[in-house]
């Protein structure tokens, strides 16, 4: 669960890898129900980039007319992240490696390039149980002692994304393999992940010249389908681009309030949850932090890529 989807969509599918045309590095710290004991906590840390068909480079033979024409942009992303999320007595360590295909569907009357993304990533966590967490004794218990604490289960991810210059729509699946290949499951007793489907979508409208308003949703859901549906509604303005501050309601679970701001080629972003239901009575609420980098002015840093 990421409040701050929005800054790093690329966390919740694969096809937006490479989407902007930046090399991007993003840092996200989720600390869910602050105060209670054995509460969620989430790491993250992620890193993409757009493949270039060529580098800034000379063309022509002419020393002194050197002519630098600017790279174009392949359809290739690439991306990948490290993860760490604890969650009571479970805990899901690994890392996601992803590719992504984008197709130019022309350009916006503002000019930009409308863009149609497919995305597979391949994953590989360890799911481990600690069961020193656990209040009681489950020795005597047949099926706990035999099941193996400690599993390594590859997996793998899909999404398709539209991009425009002033809307996306977006949806991806997660563990489409359900977690069957379980490497070090040596019993006969196999225990499938669940998995999950976001559906996403988002609009930007400005106001005036410095000021605009990006309202967007996320449907979230499991193979309980009908059991697990949830929506987050989010409302953000923006101010000249680099200060943003948002409100968001998540059905069933709580209201969001979120801040961020941009120096140079760094963002950062803050979001607290504040819990809607009676376990609000037993934390002071989850937190939320994202930090993340963007490097791209200069195509020159792609110049070994003149191979692929």
């Amino acid at each position: 669960m990421y409040s701050q989807y929005i800054m790093n969509g690329f966390l919740i599918n694969p096809s937006l890898a490479g989407r902007d045309g930046y090399t991007t590095v993003n840092l996200t710290a989720r600390e869910q129900w602050v105060g209670m004991s054995g509460a969620p906590r989430t790491l993250a840390a992620s890193f993409q980039t757009r493949l270039l068909k060529n580098s800034f480079m000379s063309r022509s033979h002419q020393v002194r007319k050197r002519v630098f024409k600017p790279s174009k942009g392949s359809n290739v992303g690439l991306g990948g992240y490290l993860f760490n999320d604890n969650n009571g007595i479970v805990r899901r360590t690994g890392f996601q490696a992803a590719y992504a295909y984008h197709i130019s569907m022309g350009r916006s009357s503002g000019g930009l390039v409308d863009d149609l993304a497919f995305g597979l990533a391949l994953t590989t966590y360890q799911y481990a149980i600690n069961d020193k967490g656990l209040l009681y004794s489950y020795d005597d218990d047949t099926y706990w002692r035999e099941y193996d604490k400690v599993k390594i289960i590859p997996d793998a991810n899909f999404g398709v994304c539209y991009t425009s210059e002033n809307y996306y729509v977006g949806f991806s699946m997660t563990n489409m393999l359900r977690g069957s290949l379980m490497v070090d499951n040596t019993s006969d007793k196999k225990s499938l992940e669940l998995g999950h489907f976001f559906l996403t979508g988002g609009y930007s409208y400005d106001l005036d010249r410095d000021w605009a308003i990006k309202p967007s949703a996320l449907i979230k859901s499991s193979d309980m389908l009908f059991k697990s549906i949830q929506l987050d509604l989010t409302a953000r303005v923006y101010y000249k681009k680099d200060y943003w501050a948002g409100l968001s309601w998540r059905t069933n679970d709580a209201i969001i309030t979120m801040f961020g701001f941009r120096y140079d080629k760094f963002y950062f972003g803050y979001a607290f949850d504040m819990a809607l239901t009676d376990i609000r009575k037993q934390t002071y609420g989850s937190h939320e932090i994202t930090l993340v980098a963007k490097f791209g002015e200069s195509a020159r840093r792609f110049r070994w890529l003149n191979s692929f």
